[in-house]
């Protein structure tokens, strides 16, 4: 077997079990913060939502920087920082007696929260282009597959052994991962261009926020994340509307996975038909059925319908996370990859912090359907921004950044 199928099945079992185990805690966080004391429900909800939130924040704030590490130190020591230091911060979680000190744990663990998307810049920065969508929809597929099956066995794993032996036993499996990264991962030595120019982190924002492709790139990321995780959240609630049934928990939990399993079904499939016929042209595809099969969820009278809306959901964005870092991919510069992909993560998450924040907002004032047809209309607005990039002339990149570079140092 050959060093880059063999870095890339390590890579997708190491990918699986990070998604699987961090995704174990999520269902009992709030439950856990019930424990540190007698507090009230809007107590525990209020510092539920900031718990949730923190990780993401500090995530946000660090991905550009470890992206540009691993430019310079490889993809390798980045992915054991972050493996170890997931490990560490988890299972310190499992001892802690306040709200506060829950919450510090929660903002380190975002600081080396990025596993999986220094994973997709690893496996991405050793695919060849013609075959990085595939490559990255594949790879998708390990963490979607631990994020399906990481909230049932947690909620298993408290209910049998309670909180704390939980944190412990998701670290320990994070340090699985880590040592197996450790011992099986061999990172060949990334051939760059001897004319190469060495940007500042000044240049390469500078240059990102001014190259039509690349900012509409970002921006379509961050609507994509602002779209799923703004109904996240209120999902369980939403299904306690559509039915009578006692076990409204583990219907939302069906209702939550079926789009996970759409996503696991065709993220390969979407990736491939991006290297066949055009990266762009793909994401204009799932940004339109995205939004056609948003909207009838506003409107579905039986659970069984948001269900099925909910898995042709799951679908169409599966396909969105590697086609967006194929696309950066392609454009960017090998020896600034780390860092490119690492600002793209960023737009990620902020998403991911905006997301909740305006399903809550739009929730609260209009009602929970009307938040279908919020996040749809961004849908809508990213396949407009992605649109205008198209009609416009092409811009090279690495010119692009040439040209920032030379005008920054004028």
């Amino acid at each position: 077997m050959d060093v880059q199928k063999r870095n890339f099945i390590i890579i997708w079992v190491a990918n699986f079990l990070v998604a699987g185990t961090m995704t174990m805690i999520m269902p009992f966080l709030s439950l856990y913060i019930g424990t540190f004391g007698d507090h009230s429900d809007a107590y525990v909800q209020k510092w539920s939502g900031l718990i949730f939130g923190a990780t993401f924040v500090t995530a946000f704030i660090m991905s550009p920087i470890w992206g540009r590490v691993a430019d310079k130190y490889g993809f390798k020591p980045i992915l054991l920082i972050n493996g170890f230091g997931i490990a560490i911060s988890v299972l310190l979680m499992g001892f802690v007696n306040s709200v506060e000190t829950f919450f510090l744990l929660r903002l380190v663990n975002g600081i080396v929260t990025g596993f999986i998307p220094t994973s997709l810049a690893f496996v991405s920065a050793n695919t060849a282009k013609k075959e990085a969508g595939k490559m990255l929809g594949t790879l998708q597929m390990g963490s979607v597959t631990g994020t399906l099956f990481g909230p049932v066995l947690g909620g298993l794993l408290a209910d049998a052994f309670g909180f704390q032996y939980t944190f412990i036993i998701t670290s320990i499996s994070v340090t699985l991962a880590a040592i197996i990264v450790l011992i099986g991962i061999k990172e060949q030595k990334r051939v760059k261009n001897a004319r190469a120019i060495h940007y500042s982190r000044r240049t390469i924002l500078s240059g990102l926020l001014h190259h039509r492709l690349m900012l509409n790139v970002m921006i379509v990321t961050t609507l994509i994340q602002i779209g799923n995780f703004a109904v996240q959240p209120l999902l369980s609630l939403y299904v306690a509307e559509l039915t009578n049934a006692k076990d409204v928990a583990f219907l939302a939990g069906i209702t939550f996975s079926v789009a996970g399993i759409g996503n696991l079904l065709f993220a390969r499939r979407w990736g491939k038909l991006g290297d066949d016929i055009g990266y762009e042209k793909v994401l204009s595809i799932l940004l339109i059925l995205s939004f056609l099969f948003i909207i009838p969820q506003a409107f579905v009278t039986e659970l069984w319908q948001l269900i099925v809306c909910r898995l042709l959901f799951g679908i169409a964005v599966g396909g969105m996370i590697p086609i967006t870092t194929a696309l950066v991919r392609r454009e960017a510069p090998i020896n600034i990859q780390g860092e490119v992909m690492g600002y793209n993560t960023s737009f990620r998450f902020l998403g991911n912090i905006v997301g909740p924040m305006l399903g809550g907002i739009v929730s609260g004032f209009i009602g929970i359907s009307s938040v279908f047809i919020a996040t749809a209309t961004l849908f809508l607005i990213a396949f407009g921004f992605l649109y205008y990039a198209k009609r416009k002339p092409i811009q090279n990149f690495e010119d692009f950044l040439e040209a920032e570079e030379q005008h920054t140092q004028n």
